[in-house]
């Protein structure tokens, strides 16, 4: 019976070692979930304010995106009116160079119809 007593007893002693083992191994596991979840709280407030920063930023980029918007339709107005400016201004040369050239042929028809006077001196009218 002693010999029964003393594998009991080794028995014993070996499931206290394996038990001793687990919480051991339970208590590693715990600080590995305690670090986890550190880490997935600094990750949330990371989360968090990037996701207040992209809200900024689609903020900001949706105004510039409306002002580009209104300065486009502002320089196509502006192309356009440069445009009717451009129009205007070369039929105002035409009308003008027409105007010269009769003025010019009247000159010259009223020269060699009344003759140049002596003095040299073109009458006009």
């Amino acid at each position: 019976m002693t010999h029964q007593g003393a594998v009991l007893q080794s028995y014993n002693n070996e499931l206290v070692k394996f038990v001793e083992e687990l919480h051991l191994q339970r208590e590693e596991l715990n600080r590995q979930i305690e670090q986890e979840e550190e880490e997935k709280k600094k990750v949330q407030e990371e989360l968090e304010m990037l996701t207040k920063q992209l809200a900024c930023v689609c903020e900001r980029l949706a105004w510039k995106i409306a002002a580009q918007k209104e300065l486009d339709k502002i320089l196509a107005e502006t192309e356009i009116a440069y445009e009717k400016i451009l129009g205007s201004s070369k039929m105002l040369l035409n009308v003008l160079k027409n105007e010269m050239l009769n003025l010019d042929k009247t000159i010259a028809l009223k020269s060699t119809a009344s003759g140049d006077g002596e003095d040299g001196f073109v009458d006009l009218w």
